[in-house]
């Protein structure tokens, strides 16, 4: 990028956040009672925080749908079709260019230059009583700014970077050095380390403008939790800790957030009774067949408020009256916007001129997995489960049938309340088994799919005798003592906070837990080792490497079943080839490799096998 072009770019950036951070509208979704500007130097009285604050969200909304769609285009799981429009094509196919609509670092430089100046300017010593009270929104700023930078570096490499803010055209004129993601990291995690911990700002209800379920089609009836609204410091340290390969440190942020807001991945399924499921299903379902689950419905964790699941989203607005909206639904075929088409999930609303399609890679992934039940019979006082080739059914509520007798026409209902997930309990965990994995303790991630981390895997400690296998002991001693003391989950201190632990991957497949289900870590790691080794070329080093890999794989699966088109998967993807490259066990390209075969299917322009294409043109 040109000096003259950084140059314009923080001359736009100063200019747009002038205007972006005055609230002018009484209607907007995050109004406040104040008529601040945030270029007010004083930020002296304790209830400014709030109003600033609010208008440091409001440029999450404003990158809302860019975050999604060039997460989600580039990514594996969606595909184009005759109606997709141009600038969403060139994404998918890697030849976009600077007039994408989609490629705009000046949206992000505008939150950014938003933060650097509250936290340039805020008095951070300010008390009631001895209570510091604007430190959370303090906090809050930091972590959106590491936030909007991470973002940044994972869509266009080295970015120029500053943390002052640019307050004066002579400020947009200086020179402004640029840095890699790693560099960001080291220049933010000091400070932001400082806030480990800090509860994120809770100011009750906010403005109308959001439905945040479908109970009613009148956006004045609805209110934003804006809590729900904020980012964690904790997560955001995770994020650029697991993205710098440092995945020990990574795994301490995440399980601190766990342990200071006592997150457990809560069981959640599909209703298999429901009857377009049946239908979808009835020939492939065995006569032994029978389910009785209890756990929440997997598909109210995105009615907001309605579980525990939900950490952070970018609320959108009902209609253009209440301020910004988003096009992400339309996108996906369904017309949250309409005036006339009858209730929240009415068939009327449903879009057949729809965007964006689930790839055949997505649908054959979800095919692919097996089900596992209880037909309600027990051998000997054990608990039998049995195999059904019925696929994850968390793809018959992400791609809903419109008509029960229709399969070729399906409409993602992530988006339905026009509310964007950043962060779900569901992500914290995958993010977590993840950086597990990398630390050399595969055990402990598979755990994550398969039980959860709580107390009942104690009992699955191997202790080294022939009998391990067949009685479903699959954890290491080394990797139960890790779990009591350098990412404590099972401490004497924190277990009990963490008694309600599940396996991720029984969202979708049901039983995955315990000694008796099929699903266990020898036989799934084998078939994935066998599925790298035919596809992708891996050559087994007979190591605890093979099943890293292995486990590694399996986990970016259950990001693509879990997380599907929320604006995560290119970055996983990418990290994830990265940590591949990085550790080299594989050979120095193995993660481009099979980057580029995963993504083969688009087309893409450019070759994938050199990282420089991973980005999007600087504009």
């Amino acid at each position: 990028m040109t000096t003259k072009s950084i140059k314009t770019l923080f001359a736009c950036c100063f200019a747009g956040c002038m205007l972006a951070t005055v609230f002018t509208s009484c209607e907007d979704m995050f109004e406040t009672d104040s008529d601040r500007q945030i270029f007010d130097p004083a930020l002296d009285q304790k209830t400014d925080s709030m109003f600033y604050t609010l208008g440091i969200l409001k440029g999450l909304q404003q990158v809302a749908d860019q975050y999604v769609m060039t997460n989600e285009m580039r990514g594996d799981l969606t595909a184009t079709n005759i109606y997709t429009e141009t600038d969403l094509r060139s994404l998918a196919d890697f030849s976009a260019d600077i007039t994408n609509k989609y490629d705009s670092a000046y949206l992000y430089y505008r939150i950014i230059n938003n933060c650097n100046y509250y936290i340039a300017h805020r008095d951070t010593s300010l008390r009631t009583g001895s209570r510091l009270v604007t430190i959370p929104e303090y906090a809050e700023a930091l972590a959106v700014r590491a936030w909007a930078y991470l973002q940044l570096c994972k869509n266009y490499g080295e970015v120029p970077f500053f943390t002052e803010p640019l307050v004066s055209i002579d400020d947009a004129n200086r020179q402004v050095n640029k840095k890699n993601l790693r560099q960001v990291c080291d220049e933010l995690v000091p400070e932001l380390i400082k806030f480990s911990g800090t509860p994120v700002p809770d100011y009750g209800e906010i403005a109308a403008g959001v439905l945040n379920s479908s109970t009613t089609d009148n956006p004045e009836e609805k209110k934003v939790q804006s809590r729900y609204a904020m980012i964690p410091v904790d997560l955001v340290l995770g994020d650029l800790f697991l993205e710098t390969h440092q995945y020990e440190q990574a795994a301490r942020y995440y399980f601190n957030y766990l342990r200071v807001n006592k997150w457990n991945l809560r069981q959640a399924y599909i209703n298999l009774d429901e009857n377009f499921i049946m239908l979808q299903l009835k020939d492939k379902m065995p006569s032994s067949f029978s389910m009785t689950v209890s756990g929440y419905h997997w598909g109210s964790i995105f009615n907001i408020g309605s579980t525990n699941d939900m950490i952070t989203y970018i609320p959108m607005a009902a209609n253009r009256l209440y301020g910004i909206v988003t096009e992400l639904p339309r996108y996906f075929g369904y017309d949250f916007y309409s005036t006339t088409g009858g209730t929240a999930n009415s068939s009327a609303r449903y879009l057949l001129e729809r965007q964006i399609d689930a790839s055949d890679t997505y649908n054959a992934l979800c095919a692919a997995q097996d089900y596992y039940y209880t037909p309600g019979t027990s051998t000997g006082g054990s608990t039998v489960v049995r195999t059904a080739e019925l696929g994850d059914v968390r793809r018959f509520y992400t791609m809903w049938p419109v008509a029960k007798n229709d399969s070729s026409f399906a409409v993602m209902r992530k988006f339905t309340s026009a509310n964007i997930p950043l962060y779900r309990t569901a992500t914290v965990y995958l993010r977590l088994a993840e950086a597990l994995n990398r630390m050399g303790y595969p055990d402990a991630a598979f755990a994550i799919l398969k039980d959860g981390i709580n107390d009942d895997l104690l009992s699955y400690v191997a202790v080294g005798d022939s009998t391990d296998k067949a009685a479903g002991r699959y954890i290491r001693p080394v990797t139960a003592t890790m779990l009591k003391t350098t990412i404590p989950f099972l401490s004497d201190e924190n277990h009990a906070s963490f008694d309600d632990n599940w396996g991720i991957h029984s969202r979708g497949t049901y039983y995955t837990q315990g000694s008796f289900s099929p699903y266990q870590l020898d036989t799934i790691v084998g078939k994935k080792i066998n599925e790298l080794q035919l596809v992708h070329g891996m050559v087994p080093t007979g190591t605890i490497n093979d099943t890293i890999l292995a486990v590694e794989d399996l986990i970016c699966d259950e990001m693509a079943l879990e997380l599907a088109f929320e604006g995560t998967r290119f970055a996983d993807l990418t990290r994830i080839a990265r940590h591949r490259n990085e550790s080299g066990v594989f050979g120095a390209t193995f993660g481009s490799q099979w980057l580029a075969r995963k993504l083969a299917y688009k087309h893409p322009a450019v070759s994938l096998l050199d990282e420089k294409n991973w980005y999007l043109p600087f504009k």
